[in-house]
């Protein structure tokens, strides 16, 4: 008897099963200096190193029909920011948004919504995977973010960018904390890594994101910031967070996610 497997849904599921033993996000195990923790973060390496391998810088993640898309976008974790920037942006329909880019750039910059859209855009129909085991298929559409890194000039010695948000998702001693995300510059130069401002031909909803999120189609939906606020350039996520790159990955999550 043969089968074929489909790939991207065997790493999808590698992925949710690497992850669901972290649910626990409070379990000693994860803690930073955990021997777990860093037998996972190996493996993370490993599946790193195994797709830019096996993959392209270019390879295309699976688009589809728009015949496909069969029910709204699922929205998930914050769907309705209380944070006060954020609601006088939303309470004004988002005409005063400026996205901030910074870092390491030699041009740091300032885009209003008005501006990006004005950008060359890409439409593209994809399947969202979520580490809680759903899918759903949507048309996104907004600028590619490579093109943009380059208005801005990224400067040799950068190596990450970092997307910082306007979502609280809890409040620590040190002050609340902020959703922000990160990806390797290779990923952030894929053409279909964007900024996207619509969904399924209307503006992007708050639920999923508005009045910005990023789209980075090969890996899980959690790598796919919503409610962006500024993109940072950087060498290092050491000065990010707890310094593992995006606010699910300090803690325990992969910082990958690659499928």
């Amino acid at each position: 008897m043969s089968f074929k497997i489909d790939r991207r849904r065997f790493l999808t599921g590698a992925a949710i099963a690497s992850t669901s033993a972290l649910a626990g996000c409070f379990d000693p195990l994860l803690q930073q200096d955990s021997q777990v923790r860093g037998f996972l973060a190996k493996a993370n390496d490993l599946t790193y190193r195994a797709q830019r391998l096996l993959l392209g810088s270019d390879h295309l993640a699976r688009e589809f029909s728009a015949s496909e898309i069969r029910q709204p976008m699922r929205p998930n974790g914050v769907t309705n920011p209380q944070d006060a920037d954020y609601l006088a942006l939303a309470n004004r329909g988002f005409e005063t948004y400026a996205l901030e880019i910074g870092g390491l750039v030699e041009r740091p910059g300032r885009f209003s919504l008005a501006e990006l859209r004005a950008m060359p855009a890409r439409t593209q129909i994809t399947r969202h995977d979520c580490v809680e085991g759903w899918s759903c298929i949507a048309a996104w559409t907004g600028t590619p973010l490579g093109p943009l890194l380059d208005q801005v000039g990224v400067k040799p010695q950068a190596r990450y960018v970092v997307f910082s948000c306007f979502d609280t998702l809890e409040n620590s001693f040190a002050g609340p904390v902020r959703y922000y995300e990160s990806i390797d510059l290779l990923d952030a130069r894929h053409p279909q890594t964007i900024l996207a401002y619509g969904m399924n031909g209307q503006a992007l909803p708050v639920a999923n994101g508005a009045p910005l999120r990023v789209r980075v189609e090969r890996q899980l939906g959690y790598k796919m910031a919503k409610y962006i606020r500024a993109i940072t350039l950087a060498d290092s996520l050491t000065a990010f967070g707890e310094g593992q790159g995006g606010y699910w990955e300090d803690r325990g999550y992969e910082w990958f996610a690659g499928i």
